[in-house]
């Protein structure tokens, strides 16, 4: 494995980026990791309560209509959550932009390493952290994009909570925007180029 100095497509990696459609695509990427799964029961859902408790009139104390209702005790909760989907929408044009800024901020900051090839023989996590000293990015959270996945990378670098890896094609802005440094493969490059242009 050795560092690369190639020229990179000016249309993926060197556009001037948009903050506006990078900052939307942060925020539906993270508004589709929430759950929304909360749950609780309303009145209507609660056991009990099918009569009224006493008389409408002449007893001195206030109307009920049911002891379930929300002020009494073991009553249904009003206007409390029920499970919502959080997921927002991006068109297609705007999330390739938002990937092309993403890349470009990444190129332009010199946060982004390209590699020949990423071989690991043994499936050791020191046989990863080798690979990281050796590219300096041992200590930085780093996402590894490799054009394809070999077992004794993802064995070794499953213990490391500080590498990610992926292919080009699960490639996504908020994990880009979350790590330090970029490392790719040269066939990566070519396919994200490919996808991107």
């Amino acid at each position: 494995m050795e560092k690369l100095n190639i020229k990179l497509n000016k249309e993926v990696f060197e556009i001037t980026p948009n903050d506006n459609v990078l900052r939307d695509a942060i925020n539906v990427a993270r508004c589709g990791l929430r759950q929304g799964t909360y749950k609780v029961k309303n009145r209507s859902e609660v056991s009990g309560g099918g009569r009224k408790p006493w008389r409408q009139k002449g007893t001195g104390r206030a109307r009920q209509g049911s002891i379930r209702a929300p002020q009494w005790r073991g009553g249904g909760v009003a206007l409390g959550p029920v499970p919502r989907d959080y997921s927002l929408k991006m068109n297609r044009k705007e999330r390739q932009l938002a990937l092309k800024s993403a890349l470009s901020y990444k190129a332009k900051d010199k946060e982004m390493i390209v590699v020949d090839k990423i071989e690991i023989n043994v499936p050791k996590t020191k046989e990863m952290l080798k690979l990281l000293e050796t590219l300096e990015v041992n200590d930085k959270k780093v996402l590894i994009v490799m054009g394809e996945l070999t077992e004794n990378v993802i064995l070794a670098s499953r213990n490391l909570q500080n590498v990610l890896i992926m292919e080009p094609f699960e490639l996504n802005v908020l994990d880009i925007v979350n790590a330090d440094y970029l490392v790719m493969t040269e066939d990566a490059v070519k396919m994200v180029e490919e996808a991107l242009k």
